[in-house]
């Protein structure tokens, strides 16, 4: 079996999250940057990493997704975001990353806090009120921290046992 792990990263959540899926693969693997991939179709399953940004995946994030699911292929989607994991709305980011992967089997998903960048918590101020609400409760420092990367390593196990 060969599997990929690939990332996109602009503060680093992503990567740890995609650094601590890859060290639980025991079989044939690769992790790379996301920019790097132009096809999964070499590979038994793609573990595929993003962070959201603006409540989903933003224009260039869809772009990749589609193109890299258009042929199918086994898809694991993880997915950083800023808020923790029992906010409503992660569900709604969730399902907008999975319509963006739909044209791959998409084998399982796996969402962790990560750290809000500076740069979109002062943006998030100047936004709408809801916007301000959140960047005033922001409690993502330090985030993914040893238990959330926990969580993503028994998501790579659990999901590489769904493969014989």
């Amino acid at each position: 079996m060969k599997v990929l792990v690939a990332y996109m990263t602009s503060t680093g959540n992503t990567k740890k999250v995609a650094e601590a899926i890859y060290g639980e693969i025991g079989c044939e693997k690769e992790i790379k940057p996301i920019a790097e991939v132009t096809d999964i179709g070499g590979y038994d399953l793609a573990f595929l990493g993003f962070p959201t940004h603006g409540y989903g995946p933003d224009k260039k994030t869809r772009g990749i997704l589609e193109r890299l699911c258009s042929k199918g292929g086994n898809v694991a989607l993880f997915v950083t975001h800023g808020a923790p994991e029992n906010v409503p709305d992660v569900s709604e980011y969730m399902a907008k990353f999975k319509q963006a992967a739909a044209g791959a089997k998409l084998i399982d998903c796996f969402n962790c806090q990560g750290q809000l960048a500076g740069s979109t918590k002062f943006i998030m101020k100047l936004m709408s009120k809801k916007t301000r609400e959140e960047a005033r409760r922001d409690n993502s420092q330090g985030q993914p921290d040893q238990s959330r990367l926990d969580k993503a390593r028994l998501f790579a196990r659990e999901t590489m046992s769904k493969f014989p």
